[in-house]
């Protein structure tokens, strides 16, 4: 017997292409940005213009490291970031890009 992997087990991978969760809307506040994902209906707030930036352009990027580089995310701050995208992955805000790059 073979068991599925929930989408909240997905492990994050920076080096894998990944996308915002077709079911999650991104509402841009002074602060950052509400995420509310319409699925699970969790709400989550990202606290930082930057990560909005990097949610946004995740589909444009063949990686999320890749995404990371291209936002301007400096080598010093990569692992905080990388950090609240897997906390994002867990609570299924982005997800796999099985499509890769456009």
């Amino acid at each position: 017997m073979t068991t599925a992997v929930s989408p909240a087990e997905v492990a994050f991978d920076p080096a894998a292409p990944w996308r915002r969760a077709r079911s999650v809307a991104l509402r841009p506040e002074p602060f950052g940005a509400l995420v509310y994902h319409f699925g699970n209906r969790k709400l989550s707030f990202l606290k930082s213009k930057t990560l909005v930036a990097v949610v946004e352009a995740l589909a444009d990027h063949p990686s999320a490291s890749a995404t990371l580089v291209a936002c301007g995310v400096g080598e010093a701050q990569r692992p905080a970031y990388e950090k609240a995208l897997a906390d994002l992955a867990r609570s299924q805000m982005i997800e796999p890009n099985p499509e890769g790059t456009p």
